[in-house]
């Protein structure tokens, strides 16, 4: 299903420290060893998730560059190094979330297409798990597809939202713009949605856990 990734929808809760995901995720991934040219680790960060309303499922990872696996990295000489905060380089394909130590959990994401694109800074007003999908009117009109769910698509295995939502204020405001799921593997490290940067379910689910409402969001420019 073919949707451009914009919602409205619930709100729930906060989760980890960033001190734990310093403590658990590089121990995760130093335990890599071959199989065939996938590591176990990516295997185990990407296996299915059953514990779910709705099961998640494996990712297919020949679908993905593995560049875009998530893993902690120094902190880029060109983001921002402000502990707590999201930036998005959306011409890498980024997410980063830094750290407290020069550090950022990194993740491949997939940004807005042509047209779609913006920048500037923002914040998480409030987060949803299995999130309502609500298309604007402008959406509606120039996508068909788009129309029966004028009304609002419900959470699930084919909502364009995926498993996670968190959603980007600026002033107050409503920006329309989401940091969600996405199901599928192909668009991650691709220019594709209306504006929204999507990551892996698996990935959304993570940093869901793990970042607060109140965080600052970043979307770098040219």
């Amino acid at each position: 299903m073919s949707f451009d990734r914009i919602e409205r929808g619930a709100n729930t809760g906060v989760g980890l420290t960033r001190r734990s995901i310093l403590v658990g995720l590089p121990l995760t991934l130093a335990a890599c060893q071959s199989t065939g040219l996938v590591p176990t680790a990516a295997v185990t960060m990407y296996g299915p998730i059953t514990t779910e309303p709705f099961p998640i499922p494996a990712v297919d990872l020949s679908q993905i560059d593995p560049i875009y696996y998530r893993k902690i990295v120094p902190v880029p000489s060109h983001i921002p190094n402000t502990p707590g905060e999201i930036i998005i380089d959306p011409y890498n394909y980024y997410l980063y979330y830094v750290l407290d130590n020069g550090t950022a959990l990194r993740i491949g994401c997939g940004v807005g297409r042509a047209g779609f694109e913006w920048a500037g800074a923002a914040v998480i007003a409030r987060k949803a798990a299995w999130p309502t999908w609500t298309p604007p009117a402008a959406m509606v009109a120039r996508n068909p597809a788009a129309a029966p769910w004028a009304g609002g698509m419900p959470g699930g295995p084919n909502n364009p939202l995926g498993a996670r939502a968190l959603y980007l204020y600026r002033n107050g405001n409503d920006t329309l713009y989401r940091i969600h799921g996405a199901n599928q593997p192909w668009s991650i490290g691709q220019s594709i949605s209306s504006g929204c940067i999507r990551l892996l379910n698996q990935d959304v689910v993570y940093l869901y856990e793990i970042v607060p409402v109140g965080t600052r969001v970043r979307v770098l420019s040219a």
